[in-house]
């Protein structure tokens, strides 16, 4: 199944649709503007700018289930994002992603690229799955997203190819996406 067509509100309150990005390669993450994974925006940013040219698109959505850590509107989202990143990758209206009223966008991409747990050797993910399994164990059994900035990747066709945790970088992404383009 494909991604290739669901409604959308931009941040700017205009509508668009995930058919716009069609034949495209696509990382769409969850963010937020205060977290301390923020500074992932310019390694983000850093991506579209090499890359767009190719056929990327970076797809960022603000969100603000994980510990309020994204209090703002859109405007100040937006703003946030252009004045400390440099942000010129698409930004939409703050959604869930996560629970009940998740996007469909979101529900499918947690179905199709599942929750394969923190990779227990790198650092981060030792931490990560330290505080779900000491704090909110039973996250750890769902395929939800656990925090800001999991990253998807999608290919020209608009199958989900790979999760990536919010731990890691943009930058891990680069050989996944080069092969794509």
């Amino acid at each position: 199944m494909t991604i290739n067509n669901y409604a959308l509100e931009t941040i700017k309150g205009e509508e668009a649709n995930l058919s716009d990005y069609q034949d495209k390669v696509l990382v769409i993450v969850n963010t937020a503007s205060k977290c301390g994974f923020t500074s992932q925006y310019e390694g983000l940013q850093n991506l579209y700018a090499a890359y767009q040219s190719q056929g990327l698109e970076v797809l960022g959505f603000p969100c603000n289930q994980f510990g309020g850590q994204e209090p703002g509107d859109n405007n100040e989202v937006d703003s946030f994002c252009q004045i400390n990143y440099g942000v010129n990758f698409p930004l939409f209206a703050k959604i869930d992603v996560k629970g009940a009223n998740a996007h469909p966008l979101f529900q499918q991409l947690t179905e199709e690229a599942p929750f394969a747990g923190f990779n227990l050797d790198e650092p981060a993910g030792a931490r990560f799955h330290s505080m779900f399994e000491n704090n909110m164990p039973e996250e750890l059994k769902s395929n939800d997203i656990k925090w800001n900035f999991t990253k998807f990747l999608i290919d020209r066709e608009g199958h989900v190819i790979k999760r990536y945790e919010s731990y890691e970088t943009p930058q891990s992404m680069k050989e996944d996406i080069e092969k794509l383009l």
